[in-house]
């Protein structure tokens, strides 16, 4: 089969992990009999340099040609952030990304490997087997609700608006209820509703929708109580459903449970399956060039893009296998160092991972051939 990718590369450590998820990508193809056309195009400060803004013309329509977005990190130095470059980059690039494409539906999986257990500030006993996924409403919400500023008694007065319709919240939760069908089967909806009004709908939806599927529970839980619940017993969520704002702080929150940002990858989807996929840590600037970055997060989003958008499970599985076998033999990015373990660079990483697809592949031969 063969599949057209938009690649954005990003900035800082962006360009580093992006080629090796393009490594992987390619041993994917050769190991499988699929082609991987990579266009290239450029968002964030790369596109600044290039064409003076953060998201032009050009990338949308290569972005539209394709039949997925892969995505590196934006962003610049936290003491360049007022500088034209840097300045409004997350706001017109990624979330003009997201609205463009309306890409509702983000999914950031959050699983614990084995072999990096010990690295989780939390107990191994606490975390030990955690596997959630948390779906996050990602185009509306406060962060693209009414905002303004005004001078009242001579104070500055500002404000941002959460909003919903009910239609923003029946189509994610469907979507968390689909997901969840191919897991354990249990979605726990993550609100506010004993204050916000917007919350009090997010439960009033949910409760019309989950009749239509009756192999799957569901539970409610007040968001200041599930911050709590994801560190203190990890392992009782499959499924957690939430709006813009809570998916957000909570994804990153249990972000710490694997013991990276670097080991996290996640996928944003519109209705018709096109979606892009991208780690959930930043540019990390300071580390740029160094071979510090660890390409896992990337690699594993590019798994997602196999498995979501171009319905190719076994070739997804095979990437998330051959990470776990890399872990398993010890090699180690800076991040998740630990005694015993070899301490390897980006490139090292990815071509691990990629020798673990092409070893399999070869070994898949030799055994057809008897």
């Amino acid at each position: 089969m063969n599949f057209k990718i938009a690649v954005l590369r990003g900035d800082g450590i962006g360009p580093e992990i992006v080629d090796e998820s393009l490594r992987v990508l390619q041993a994917i193809g050769g190991r499988f009999g699929h082609e991987f056309e990579f266009v290239e195009a450029y968002a964030g400060g790369e596109a600044w340099d290039r064409y003076g803004e953060h998201l032009p013309a050009v990338t949308l329509d290569t972005c539209r040609a394709a039949d997925a977005i892969l995505k590196g990190p934006f962003g610049g130095p936290t003491s360049e952030l007022n500088h034209p470059k840097w300045s409004g980059v997350e706001t017109t690039a990624i979330l003009g990304l997201r609205r463009e494409f309306d890409l509702f539906m983000n999914l950031r999986p959050v699983v614990v490997y084995p072999e990096v257990v010990a690295l989780s500030p939390l107990r191994p006993e606490i975390v030990e087997g955690a596997d959630m996924l948390i779906v996050r409403e990602l185009t509306s919400g406060i962060y693209f609700g009414e905002r303004g500023e005004r001078v009242v008694d001579g104070q500055r007065q500002v404000w941002d608006t959460e909003s919903y319709t009910e239609g923003e919240i029946a189509r994610i939760t469907h979507g968390a209820f689909r997901v969840a069908r191919v897991r354990r089967k249990h979605v726990t909806l993550v609100a506010k509703s004993n204050i916000l009004d917007s919350s009090v709908l997010w439960r009033e939806v949910l409760a019309k929708i989950a009749p239509e599927y009756p192999d799957v529970t569901h539970d409610y839980l007040h968001v200041d109580n599930a911050a709590m619940q994801i560190v203190v017993n990890p392992r009782q969520f499959d499924v957690i459903l939430t709006n813009n704002i809570f998916g957000d702080i909570l994804s990153d929150e249990a972000s710490v449970l694997a013991g990276s940002l670097g080991m996290l990858g996640s996928a944003s989807l519109n209705a018709s399956g096109f979606g892009m996929y991208e780690p959930i840590h930043g540019s990390a600037p300071d580390i740029a060039g160094e071979g510090k970055a660890n390409p896992i997060a990337m690699i594993l989003s590019a798994a997602m893009m196999l498995r979501l958008s171009f319905k190719l499970d076994a070739e997804a599985d095979a990437v998330e296998a051959s990470v776990r076998a890399a872990l398993a033999d010890g090699l180690r990015t800076p991040d998740i160092a630990a005694a015993g373990g070899t301490l390897v660079t980006t490139q090292q990483m990815g071509e691990a991972i990629e020798r673990g697809l092409t070893a399999n592949s070869k070994q898949q031969t030799a055994k057809g051939g008897g």
